[in-house]
């Protein structure tokens, strides 16, 4: 069977933890807070409204992407670019390139972020392949001007930092609305887990400091796993109404 992403790449193993998940969304969530296009996804409403089931809803489609055979991972990119067509259709307006470029390079940041504060570090050809997968993601969604290879990914990556992100009225709303879902326990959490894994940029425009409280935590939580009891910690903490989803996305 031909799948979308080879059953021994990285890009499955990234994807098949919960926790790295967690932080990859954690690092999202901060820097779609401050892009320019952001206001695209207030448009629909559901991103202030339910940003914890938006959270989901996209890693629904990423994880059908990276574990699904060929076909239904080439399906499930269509049905993205079809919703993203119904927006702008919805709209009046098309989507800047851009933009769409923006996701599909947080995708591959984060990948490598999250999975180096909760792992180790990755090495040029792991972080290649994890470019590569996301690459073909974006090809397949005809989105125009992306980066051929890593390198110049890297450099592009940067480019986008520097240009297309703000902070605005829309990233002070959406911060209150991540605050008001996630209570004042798991708001905090959530800072200090971007604290971690976000770019210098995203840091400064935010405000989020450099004190890493969570870096001696981290280090007991790994070795929770030792004694087979780190989800039960991590699990007593996420939010009632998630949990279950969160536990379901440990392994695939």
């Amino acid at each position: 069977m031909k799948y979308f992403v080879s059953e021994d790449s990285i890009v499955r193993k990234i994807w098949g933890q919960a926790d790295a998940i967690l932080f990859i969304f954690a690092g999202a969530s901060a820097e779609f807070a401050l892009n320019k296009a952001v206001d695209w996804l207030y448009f629909t409403g559901r991103l202030p409204t339910d940003p914890l089931g938006r959270l989901f809803s996209t890693v629904g489609y990423a994880r059908q992407i990276v574990f699904s055979e060929y076909d239904a991972a080439i399906h499930a990119i269509d049905k993205i670019t079809a919703i993203h067509q119904g927006v702008e259709k919805e709209r009046g307006a098309k989507i800047p390139d851009w933009a769409y470029r923006d996701v599909l390079f947080m995708l591959v940041d984060y990948s490598i972020r999250s999975f180096e504060v909760l792992e180790r570090k990755l090495t040029e050809d792991e972080k290649g392949e994890i470019f590569e997968v996301f690459h073909q993601v974006g090809a397949r969604m005809d989105i125009s001007g992306l980066p051929q290879h890593y390198e110049q990914w890297r450099i592009m990556r940067e480019e986008h930092l520097k240009e297309n992100l703000l902070k605005s009225d829309f990233t002070l709303d959406l911060y209150k609305q991540y605050k008001k879902h996630l209570g004042p326990v798991r708001y905090r959490l959530l800072l200090q887990v971007q604290v971690l894994v976000v770019p210098e940029r995203v840091n400064a425009l935010l405000s989020l400091g450099n004190f890493r409280v969570l870096d001696p935590v981290l280090s007991l939580y790994k070795l929770t796993r030792f004694f087979g009891i780190e989800k039960v910690i991590r699990n007593s903490i996420l939010p009632r109404d998630y949990k279950k989803q969160v536990i379901d996305l440990d392994g695939m």
